[in-house]
């Protein structure tokens, strides 16, 4: 018999960083699954493909910095005004600079803290606040990063902060949020052939999309294999590697 699989079809989903490749690949995922999306993402106009290639009817753009409380709650609201209601988030935005302790600028240091720790709590309480009102649970994922369990190269230490507060903020969601229904998941990818990933040197003299380093889709098609899961199961932590990489 097949595995069981959860149904998206109708479902909602809000995606942040959706004009990036993990993001957008998320998008289209979750429409070809039959669900409508809230599509966010800082630069607004990042959003318009998206909306050209899948519909108006299906993605629903979303311009803010997850960095302020009011724009995931207006994430959550943009699915309900359009859809009626919001079965999923995913807190896939985030910042990375990669370097040594010192290299980086305050305003750097600043915006990665911001972005990928707290942009990831306001997604999340705007989404346990809209499931407890609709009463029947919901899924939270959450992008983190193998940087987060202190495996990822040197020269991250910041990065490996955030993205190790995004674990085990994870954790502790599913702890408090399971007796209601309430999944958090933590997917935590290597290297993955972006431009975020590439930036500042991550793969070193080597260009990623020339290697077996993994793609913005095998990232998103591990977000939908866990919506897709059956709700009786979780995934706590999911941790990917490429067969690029060494660890």
């Amino acid at each position: 018999m097949p595995a069981p699989i959860r149904s998206l079809d109708g479902t909602v989903v809000v995606v942040t960083g959706a004009g990036g490749g993990i993001g957008g690949e998320t998008v289209r995922q979750a429409v070809e699954a039959g669900a409508r999306v809230v599509a966010g993402d800082v630069r607004l106009e990042a959003l318009a493909p998206l909306v050209d290639e899948l519909g108006a009817d299906r993605v629903v753009p979303v311009g803010g910095d997850v960095r302020d409380e009011a724009t995931a709650q207006a994430l959550v609201d943009a699915g309900v005004e359009a859809f009626g209601r919001v079965d999923s988030v995913v807190a896939n935005a985030a910042v990375g600079f990669y370097g040594g302790l010192l290299d980086m600028s305050p305003e750097q240091i600043s915006l990665m803290v911001d972005v990928n720790v707290k942009g990831t709590v306001w997604l999340a309480r705007a989404a346990v606040q809209r499931f407890r009102a609709q009463g029947d649970g919901g899924d939270i994922v959450i992008l983190g990063s193998v940087a987060g369990l202190l495996i990822g190269g040197g020269k991250e230490a910041v990065y490996a902060a955030t993205k190790g507060a995004q674990i085990n903020l994870g954790y502790a969601l599913d702890r408090e949020l399971r007796s209601e229904g309430i999944r958090t998941t933590v997917i935590a990818p290597a290297g993955v052939n972006t431009a975020f990933a590439a930036a500042d040197g991550r793969f070193g003299g080597g260009d990623p999309a020339s290697g077996h380093f993994m793609e913005p889709g095998d990232i998103a098609g591990a977000v939908l294999h866990t919506l897709q899961q059956p709700r009786r199961m979780r995934t706590e932590l999911w941790t990917m590697w490429s067969l690029a990489e060494n660890h």
